[in-house]
């Protein structure tokens, strides 16, 4: 099985369906032959569970029909090889920054009691000091 198919950028992540686990591929962009509008080619070098070669080559029509070409080890080395010469490039997926932390902490006073928040600035309760006579009405 292969990833869900777009032809709308190339920041899609290629998968393999090996082992009962999807896996990570190196995704290539081939010159679109015969009818074919967008053609991929996925290559797993190594199962990390089996150990095999996987290539698998995806295809879409002009009616978006799809259509798969699936190779496993000594066929997969041939056929990648066959195919390299007709590679445009090589899709990159983006890698995004998942945790954005920085080393900024913000000093407040809170009730004459200094402070810092490192991370929920919305619950603060900055400036506020202790007034027995002010009576807050809610």
């Amino acid at each position: 099985m292969a990833k869900s198919f777009t032809t709308q950028g190339d920041s899609s992540m290629g998968y393999i369906h090996c082992c009962g686990a999807l896996h990570k591929t190196r995704t290539f962009r081939l010159v679109p032959q015969d009818n074919f509008v967008v053609s991929e080619l996925d290559y797993l070098a190594k199962c990390p569970i089996c150990g095999h070669t996987i290539v698998q080559l995806t295809r879409v029509d002009d009616s978006d029909n799809i259509s798969i070409v699936r190779k496993v080890n000594k066929k997969a080395k041939l056929f990648f090889e066959k195919l390299k010469k007709v590679i445009l490039y090589e899709i990159r997926s983006i890698n995004y920054n998942k945790i954005n932390v920085g080393k900024f902490y913000l000093n407040y006073n809170e009730f004459g009691v200094k402070k810092r928040c490192y991370s929920n600035l919305r619950s603060l309760k900055i400036g506020l000091a202790e007034n027995k006579d002010l009576k807050i009405n809610p």
